[in-house]
């Protein structure tokens, strides 16, 4: 039987008996599995009020608040279930992961000790402890909790990948690409090291695996705009412009409307001497200014410099 069959049955029932509570319970829980949020809500309100001391009703209130984007009435639904069952750990390691959406990072992190207090080799509590430190800028502290994510579970693509970043940070890249080569030894499509591999190269000036990285990163995730912004740069510094032409129309395909694809894409119009297509990509750059890295003024300050010529 599908479940989107067993839910029918489970309606069928409770229309027959709406006092039948474990089937209720049994329709909330499938519905909420299947993506059904919203209806699911309805019957774990239902049995909050007849139930209302019921961890589980509220720790399932939680995650369905959380599916809806609803992270105060998620949080106060994870409160009330530690309240009422405080050796449930797994409510206060939801918890934790709200307050990281809600970007109460030193709240999670105290929700993840809990939960280490319970079990000390819960890899992942580590790793979100070392996330909400990285998010506060504590590279210090994330490097050592995600250090610990590893030793319990080396196979953490993840933490591997924070581990990186860190490195990158402190501009210890070789330390970064030994881990971000760790990151594809474990899983091979993940595009983001790729791209990071790339980034580190055009750094250092190895073009030629800035190249294949970049190429590797916009094969496996064809809308990775950082990716195409680096290497059309290359192209254009190599006077390949028809090439830098055709790669930013590709990324504008596949990326949608973006305010420096539009900007790099007026530069390259320029290079090629295309001066009323320059002007148009300027314009359409300031039109999409939320996804502009540079202040609109400085495109606008550049358009009207031009125009004034």
């Amino acid at each position: 039987m599908s479940k989107l069959d067993k839910i029918e049955e489970l309606q069928n029932i409770l229309k027959e008996d709406p006092s039948n509570f474990p089937i209720r319970r049994q329709l909330a829980v499938l519905l909420l599995d299947t993506g059904y949020a919203e209806e699911a809500l309805q019957h774990f309100l239902y049995l909050a009020q007849i139930f209302k001391q019921d961890s589980g009703i509220y720790y399932n209130l939680g995650i369905t608040y959380e599916k809806l984007k609803d992270l105060e009435r998620a949080e106060n639904s994870y409160l009330k279930a530690f309240e009422y069952a405080p050796d449930e750990i797994d409510s206060m390691y939801n918890l934790g992961l709200v307050y990281i959406e809600k970007k109460e990072y030193n709240k999670a992190i105290q929700c993840f000790n809990k939960v280490l207090e319970t079990d000390d080799s819960d890899s992942n509590s580590y790793f979100n402890i070392g996330i909400a430190n990285f998010k506060k800028g504590d590279f210090i502290e994330a490097m050592d909790n995600f250090q610990h994510t590893i030793d319990l579970n080396d196979e953490d693509i993840y933490a591997h990948f924070y581990i990186g970043n860190i490195y990158k940070e402190f501009n210890d890249n070789e330390s970064a690409k030994e881990e971000f080569k760790k990151v594809l030894e474990i899983s091979p499509d993940y595009s983001w090291a790729y791209y990071n591999l790339g980034a580190i190269d055009f750094e250092e000036g190895n073009i030629e695996g800035a190249i294949h990285n970049l190429e590797k990163t916009i094969e496996l995730n064809p809308k990775d705009v950082e990716a195409y912004k680096i290497y059309v740069k290359i192209l254009a510094k190599n006077g390949e412009y028809e090439s830098a032409n055709d790669l930013v129309k590709t990324a504008l395909k596949n990326c949608g409307s973006n305010g420096d694809l539009f900007y790099i894409y007026a530069h390259i119009k320029k290079l090629m001497n295309d001066t009323e297509s320059y002007t148009k990509y300027l314009q359409k750059a300031l039109e999409n200014n939320e996804t502009l890295s540079i202040t609109p003024k400085i495109v606008k300050n550049e358009l009207d410099k031009f125009l004034a010529q």
